[in-house]
């Protein structure tokens, strides 16, 4: 499992400042998620795919996480249709879906994938390091900082214990069933993963304290902006107003 895999490139988005980059991404994607029709969202939708194109990441990385997302939003067009209410479309069985309800999962559908691809496009070509060093210089509290690393650095180890731990339930011939064994056994598996968790944080922590840690994240470089880094700032903000302008237009 490879977090950092969008962050190797040479794209004119790998090379932007990371401060530029959550100065931008934070209005532009609570932008898309606080809107209600579908064009803002579809609007939305493509330039973060632009964005995608320019970040030079190729459809096959990102195609088992659009799976993925997409999904979870599958679920929603199972139920939404078919429980708000509105102007019918169509009828199955006793079921009936609305105009209404489509119209609201396929903005929730668009929203999902558009904040998806942006996150990628924007934040995923940099590295973690990079984005914590932004945030310190963005004055966030040294104890969120110290979470987002932290957390965006083990998951990937956490990862390693549970594929670990699930080849040895393979190996020892385990196949999972709709019974209590199988239970159990998941049970067992999730158990393991919190207790290798713990005990992995307290030899992290006895090493950070060996090393001198204080409870700050000392920045170690310094970004300066350029033209380019201005340029997309002021490109993302005019994107911004332009996609809540078309949302309210659409809505009036």
């Amino acid at each position: 499992m490879h977090l950092e895999e969008f962050a190797e490139g040479s794209s004119f988005l790998h090379g932007l400042d990371p401060r530029v980059k959550f100065v931008t991404f934070v209005p532009y994607v609570f932008t898309i998620a606080l809107m209600h029709a579908t064009n803002g969202p579809l609007t939305g939708l493509l330039i973060s795919t632009l964005m995608i194109i320019f970040a030079g990441i190729g459809f096959r990385k990102l195609f088992s996480r659009l799976v993925i997302i997409n999904t979870f939003v599958f679920v929603l067009w199972v139920f939404l249709p078919f429980s708000s209410p509105g102007q019918p479309v169509f009828s199955i069985f006793s079921l009936t879906a609305t105009r209404e309800g489509i119209l609201y999962a396929l903005s929730i559908t668009l929203k999902a994938n558009a904040i998806f691809l942006a996150t990628i496009a924007i934040l995923g070509t940099s590295g973690v390091t990079s984005l914590a060093h932004a945030l310190v210089h963005l004055k966030i509290p040294d104890k969120l900082v110290h979470l987002f690393f932290f957390f965006y650095r083990y998951i990937s180890v956490l990862h390693e214990e549970y594929r670990s731990l699930k080849n040895a339930m393979a190996i020892r011939s385990f196949r999972p069933g709709t019974n209590i064994h199988t239970y159990r056994t998941y049970g067992y598996l999730v158990g393991m993963l919190v207790v290798r968790s713990y005990e992995r944080s307290q030899r992290i922590y006895k090493a950070m304290l060996c090393r001198g840690s204080n409870g700050k994240f000392h920045i170690m470089s310094h970004f300066r902006l350029k033209k380019g880094d201005l340029l997309f700032g002021l490109s993302m903000f005019v994107i911004t107003f332009m996609i809540w302008f078309i949302d309210r237009y659409s809505l009036s």
